[in-house]
Parts: structure tokens; sequence; C-alpha cells
């Protein structure tokens, strides 16, 4: 990071294991004096300057996430009953309290940490963090709810120290800490380590790392090895392990996570806090993922934070994307003209993954998530698989 600890890797998106089957190390982009030529700088200026403050006015992205970052879900999550606890068997986690980011600062105020930690030079969000454990001394840095989730809650651990030191290893090992800790508790499924037993867990992920015979059985990631070993309820996605969010009790994200040509992936479009979408219902749950999966690909193809999206709710603030657009490349950009480009986006890998031979029998959530009834609301994922197929579909009058 920015002060030079060892942190953060490239997980989920497929680059580390791009990166690691050919052998290469690191990118390195070296430092040049050459800035990019703009149509109208001082349009893009007026419109980038008024965007952060649009971004420090927000009640998140200028308080929530600076204070706690995304540990601040904890305990939202949990409270909606969506937490993934012992590997999804139910939606609240009794131990969340030591989880959460208000319990994460304490402890960083204590032993000298950071909280409002900007993970790159310019961040107005500042949501990352520098994590000391117990000894004062650096630990991990970007501890996040997804990982915090999968390897607390999910494995039965109720102890950020612990989630910290699993977040470490994992980044020094080159592990995807979500995909680490859904397959863990294949094993926990499989009756290999009890649920619960953080030393167990640590010795997993080295096992993985040094390369024994269950380390490389583990290393083949949720899905296959919870068929090597006959687990019955495996939560993945296209093979990828969900990300924190049980799509029993936040059924838009479960769209979202059913549907996005990434499998089991929420920052392909998280539905929390759209306004008059209940969770728990089947009313507008398409069209929610359908607006979120297309809005979250318009923010990627920027190269922008998908957490910079929060305030563009505000129609006059995602009018300022158009004119940041239009200040670089010139011309005029409609809001529809920006959708449209997350909308090609999604196409595009909808193309892909059908030269993969990756296609829509695949888009649905686990089958254990349709039988089994989730505590504490009772729910199922109810959205049948024909409403799903529509999700994508940017017809005329499936815009997005």
């Amino acid at each position: 990071d920015r002060e030079g600890h060892p942190s953060r890797a490239a997980a989920r998106g497929g680059l580390g294991a791009v990166m690691g089957r050919r052998g290469l190390k690191a990118v390195v982009f070296l430092e040049g004096n050459q800035r990019p030529v703009m149509k109208d700088a001082a349009r893009f200026r007026a419109a980038s300057k008024a965007y952060m403050k649009a971004l420090r006015e927000h009640p998140m992205t200028g308080s929530v996430l600076p204070r706690f970052g995304t540990a601040s879900l904890v305990t939202v999550i949990n409270e909606m009953g969506a937490m993934p606890t012992r590997n999804y068997r139910t939606g609240r986690f009794e131990g969340a309290d030591g989880l959460s980011g208000e319990r994460m600062q304490a402890l960083q105020q204590a032993r000298g940490g950071q909280m409002t930690h900007a993970c790159q030079v310019g961040c107005p969000i500042a949501c990352s963090n520098v994590y000391h454990g117990p000894d004062g001394e650096y630990l991990t840095s970007g501890m996040e709810y997804e990982t915090i989730a999968l390897n607390g809650s999910n494995l039965d651990v109720a102890d950020l120290d612990t989630v910290a030191a699993v977040d470490r290893l994992c980044d020094d090992t080159g592990l995807d800490t979500m995909e680490t800790g859904a397959t863990i508790a294949m094993a926990m499924e499989a009756g290999l380590l009890p649920y619960g037993d953080s030393a167990g867990i640590l010795d997993m992920i080295r096992q993985m790392r040094d390369g024994t015979v269950l380390g490389r059985e583990l290393a083949e990631g949720t899905e296959r090895f919870g068929k090597r070993y006959g687990v019955r309820r495996i939560p993945v996605v296209k093979r990828q392990a969900l990300a924190g969010y049980d799509p029993r009790a936040l059924k838009g994200t479960g769209v979202t996570c059913a549907t996005s040509p990434m499998g089991g992936d929420h920052t392909a479009g998280n539905t929390i806090g759209m306004p008059g979408l209940d969770p728990l219902g089947t009313a507008g749950q398409v069209e929610a993922s359908r607006a979120a999966q297309t809005l979250m690909a318009v923010f990627d193809s920027l190269g922008m934070c998908i957490f910079s999206a929060m305030p563009s709710e505000d129609a006059a603030v995602f009018g300022l994307v158009g004119e940041m657009l239009a200040g670089v490349y010139g011309g005029s950009w409609t809001p529809d003209d920006v959708l449209a480009l997350g909308r090609q986006t999604l196409e595009n890998e909808k193309r892909f993954n059908a030269g993969a031979h990756i296609d829509a029998s695949e888009d649905d959530v686990p089958a254990f998530m349709r039988e089994e009834a989730l505590p504490p609301h009772g729910s199922v994922f109810d959205i049948p698989r024909e409403q799903l197929a529509s999700t994508l579909d940017f017809s005329a009058g499936q815009r997005g």
C-alpha cells in the first residue's frame, strides 16, 4: 500500500490465476510526465470537483465508510438476516458484535492502527484500514466485510484477530479470502475440521501454501473440493463462491449473483438499501438487479471505484459522470449514453461466456437455497428461473 505494507491480492477477477499460471509476478507501470490530452480540461475539472463534493456529502461515502470501512456492513447484514453463518445455515450470527466495524475501530484506536485509510492517492472516501494485531504491530490492510463474513461468521469465528491473520496469510499466499473461507467451510461440512477451530483454519491455509495433499485439494476451490468430499450444500454460482450475502434474505443481490456473467459476485450489482425494495420479497428484484449491474459495469468500465457510484442515485450527480466524459472525449453524453457503456460491457461479458461454453443453464443460486428456509425469516430464494433469464435482456423495454 502507500505506506509500503504488503497488502491486497489479485483475487476474484481471475487475473491472479492467469498471472500465476503464466509465472508473471507483477506488472510495473513506469512513471512518465505525459498526461492524457483532454478535449476540455476545465469542463472535466468542474464536473469532477462537483462529484467529489457529492461524495463527501453522501452519508455512506462521506461518513460511514470513512469511519468503519466496509466492516460497517457486519451489523447491517446481520440485522437483515443475510450474514452467512456456519455455511449459510442461518442469516444471523450470535458473535457478530465481535466482528463489527465498531469493534475494529476500538481495537485499532487502542493498538495504533488506522481507520479512514486511503488505499491510493486522491481517494476522497478512505474506507480502507491498517490493522494492527494484539502486539501493536502491523498485521494486514484492507480488511473488508466479505473477508470478515466468509472467514468469521461462516466458519463460526467471532474474533477479528483470527480473521486478520487469515487475511494476511491469504495475501501472502495469493489466495482470495472469500473463496478460501467458503472452501474451508466445505472441509468443516465434510467433518475434517470442527466449526470455530481458529488454529485449524490457519493450518489449512498453510497447507494450501505448502502444497500438502490436503492443501492441494483445498486449493481446487469451493465447488471442486465440496464435490470431492460429497458435500451437498455448496454455495457457488458458476463455480465461484458467494460473497457474504445470503440470496434468500437479500434477493436482489441474489439475482445479481445468479445472473452476473462473473458468477457469485456481489460487486457486479449489490441491491442493499435500494429505495422501495423489500429485500425479502420477490417484486422488483430482477429490475433492481438489472439497474445495479448496469450501473456497476459503467463505473468498472470508467476505472472508478464502485463506492463512488453511491451519490449517483441523484440524477443531477449522475449527470456529472457524462460531464466528466465530455471533458475528456468531447461531445455530449446523456445519462442513457453513459448507461449504454454498462449495457455494452455486460453484452460483451455474455458473449465471452458463450464462447467459453458458460450458458444460461448456470444462471441460478445453489439448489439448497431454493429448498432450505433461512432463519430467522424462514425465507427461500423464490425468484422464478424464467424471470432470472430476463435480467440481462437489454431489448426494448428492458433497458435497466
